[in-house]
């Protein structure tokens, strides 16, 4: 067969087989014609305004709180500058760094510069700022305003206790800022931190109130307080002395200091609260120093076995572990072995809660305690004394022992008498250094975490009595330890510091 006859066998060959499949498809019913799909379409509509927010709802609205606190509040803050001479002392931190200058490679000086934040409080000029942003500056401080004017500011005081200073510019109608009321504060709040981090001018940042009535041991002065709000909004260096503000643009912290292991903002800003702050910047620009009022005691938040040994429902309030004779709290009732549970109305859980309530007084003025006694409530009042009473300033100058004076090797064999007993800690027969030929019952060790740690002893206590009987060596001691009943706890009267104290130590 020739071939262009079989090509054409071929295709009519393959023509018959669609034609075929074509026909038992419409025999089947399974061919469906395709219908056309309608596209649909909706006009996208875009707008250039900011987003409203739902009509009457604005004080909901983050950004109507952020911008309008942001635009009232940035005017008030001011940018810190300030020089110290190395023949001065230098606060050793982060926030002061030396500079050389070419003149001064061939002459033994040098300076170092300090960077913060301030918060103008009062239309004519004053400043309430940190301490260490103008330690050691003396009147070499310059202050820039929002407006970039700058003016040489003079330092009224500082208080290094609280970590707060005022400086002085001289002006007139400043955008002073608007003070809040710290006690109303809640944990959750939205807040606002303003200052000059890493010298960025009038910088903003937000976030919550983390916790409330913090302690975090970072003012190195002995009569510290320190009851901080602590915010997760960023703070850095620069933002020391700035303000930390609520959602109506009102003072309610000064920034203070950050948390932090690699020196920047990791999440944890503590301020002071601003009724601390101003009630010092009052007595600074009033009479030149802070009036500080004292209670004369020594104190110990309350914790668990504390709670259960004197007999309280919940873990709540701060022991009074040693009373100054002819102070405060001595004349006016106040007991060693007292909880307090509130002053001026407000509950105290921790030591330095009762120590910032006591700071917010003056001399003079009425405190009303309420302390736990007895198994009672029982409610003092009596006038709070400053340093101007000799009783306070000889409590306030008692200097504590300093550490480390006595080091026994516990493994080596020695002739002095010791008792080590199973509550935790270690007793030793020592001579009394004021008269050799007597011996003190002394504590050489504490073990950590032990009962007797959690009760508050420590090492270099004097033991004095335990459960109101004399012990004066460790022979006594160690039969008077023995005699009492296996559940009974254990009151120990020590000395610490030239102050008696008293020490519960729980049975179990």
């Amino acid at each position: 067969m020739p071939l262009h006859q079989k090509v054409l066998t071929a295709l009519l060959l393959l023509l018959t087989g669609m034609l075929l499949g074509v026909l038992l498809m419409v025999s089947r019913g399974s061919w469906i014609p395709l219908e056309r799909v309608e596209v649909r379409y909706t006009d996208v509509k875009r707008s250039m305004d900011p987003v409203e927010p739902v009509p009457g709802e604005e004080i909901h609205s983050p950004a109507y709180i952020f911008n309008d606190i942001a635009r009232d509040v940035l005017p008030a803050v001011v940018y810190i500058e300030t020089d110290i001479a190395m023949d001065q002392a230098v606060p050793d931190d982060e926030h002061h760094q030396f500079e050389e200058q070419f003149w001064e490679r061939f002459l033994p000086r040098r300076r170092a510069q300090s960077i913060g934040s301030g918060v103008l409080i009062s239309p004519d000029g004053y400043i309430l700022t940190n301490h260490h942003v103008v330690d050691g500056a003396g009147d070499r401080v310059r202050v820039m305003t929002h407006d970039k004017k700058q003016h040489r500011a003079r330092l009224v005081g500082g208080d290094a206790s609280t970590d707060l200073a005022v400086l002085k510019i001289e002006t007139e109608n400043a955008p002073s800022m608007v003070v809040g009321n710290s006690d109303n504060i809640r944990v959750g709040d939205w807040v606002m931190a303003v200052g000059n981090p890493f010298r960025l001018r009038s910088t903003v940042t937000a976030g919550i109130v983390s916790a409330l009535g913090r302690d975090v041991d970072i003012i190195s002065d002995r009569m510290r307080i320190e009851s901080f709000i602590q915010t997760d909004a960023a703070i850095n260096r620069g933002n020391s002395g700035g303000a930390l503000v609520n959602t109506r643009g009102e003072l309610i912290g000064i920034n203070t200091a950050i948390a932090s292991e690699s020196g920047t903002y990791q999440g944890y800003g503590f301020a002071v609260p601003v009724n601390m702050a101003m009630k010092i910047a009052r007595d600074i620009i009033e009479f030149g120093e802070v009036q500080r009022a004292f209670l004369g005691v020594e104190i110990a938040s309350v914790d668990y076995e504390g709670a259960r040994s004197a007999g309280l429902d919940m873990v709540s309030g701060v022991e009074i572990r040693g009373v100054a004779n002819g102070g405060s709290a001595d004349l006016g009732g106040v007991k060693r072995g007292d909880i307090v549970l509130q002053v001026n109305g407000f509950d105290v859980d921790e030591a330095n809660h009762l120590q910032e309530r006591i700071a917010l007084m003056r001399p003079g003025e009425e405190v009303n305690i309420r302390i736990w006694r007895e198994g009672r409530t029982h409610d003092l009042e009596f006038p709070v004394m400053g340093l101007e009473q000799q009783a306070i300033r000889d409590w306030a100058a008692a200097e504590p022992r300093a550490t480390g004076d006595l080091d026994f090797d516990r493994d080596r064999e020695s002739a002095i008498p010791r008792l080590q007993l199973d509550a935790g800690f270690t007793l030793a027969d020592l001579p009394d250094p004021e008269n050799l030929s007597r011996n003190q019952l002394v504590v050489i060790g504490v073990e950590e975490n032990s009962r007797a740690y959690r009760a508050g002893l420590r090492e270099e206590d004097i033991v004095l009595e335990l459960n109101g009987r004399e012990a004066a060596d460790t022979g006594t001691f160690s039969a008077l330890w023995d005699d009492r009943r296996r559940n009974t706890s254990a009151e120990l009267l020590i000395l610490r510091s030239g102050e008696q104290h008293t020490v519960t130590i729980s049975a179990q």
